[in-house]
């Protein structure tokens, strides 16, 4: 039996090679943590830009539906024929008022037509009222100075929409009530900011 010792020869350029392949091998993609679903509530959540993203294309048509929603609410305007109707059963049901209350008062005349001088004139007397007008005597008069400034306003604004389509009169009529209502707001204003000055200082004695 022989003592001498046994050699493995072993290559190195193999080795070598298989090195450097690993080298180069692109390293294995790690395994993505699995999302757990988190329920609402559940505690605070990491807001990223794709989630962004998402709740904004969620948010537009809801928006949307917020800003078209005052227009869904407008209703449609009556026809022709449903606003024909409805005039002839309101014009009958006034009769029916009418003949019940001259019945009732037998020496009562008809009463006047109703026409745009009488719309004037129900301008100018509430404007004419909220200004203190018609209080009886040894009574404070009641001012709703504001009240009556919307109601001149809206006596400009019917002057202005309705120019060029009233006769003489209804003009003429119109814009001396507008003159009349706007200087007697005028002097009750001018009133208000005296009674709100204060009082001259005292005259210093000599």
């Amino acid at each position: 039996m022989s003592d001498t010792p046994k050699f493995e020869v072993i290559d190195r350029r193999k080795i070598k090679a298989e090195e450097e392949r690993e080298e180069h091998q692109p390293p294995a993609a790690e395994a993505k943590p699995e999302k757990t679903p988190v329920e609402p509530g559940a505690g605070p959540r990491l807001v990223t830009n794709e989630s962004r993203r998402e709740s904004a294309a969620a948010a537009e048509p809801q928006l949307g539906a917020a800003v078209q929603e005052p227009e869904s609410e407008l209703p449609s305007p009556p026809t022709a024929q449903e606003s024909h109707a409805q005039k002839a059963a309101y014009d009958a049901s006034a009769q029916r008022l009418e003949d019940l209350i001259r019945a009732q008062n037998p020496g009562m005349g008809a009463p006047p037509p109703v026409s745009f001088e009488t719309l004037i004139q129900q301008f100018y007397v509430s404007a004419m009222i909220q200004m203190g007008a018609g209080t009886q005597e040894g009574q404070r008069p009641h001012v709703d100075i504001m009240g009556a400034r919307t109601t001149i306003d809206l006596l400009g604004i019917l002057a202005e929409k309705t120019k060029g389509n009233l006769t003489d009169a209804e003009d003429r009529t119109l814009q001396s009530v507008l003159f009349d209502v706007r200087m007697a707001f005028l002097e009750l204003t001018s009133m208000i900011n005296m009674q709100s000055m204060p009082p001259p200082p005292p005259a210093g004695k000599k």
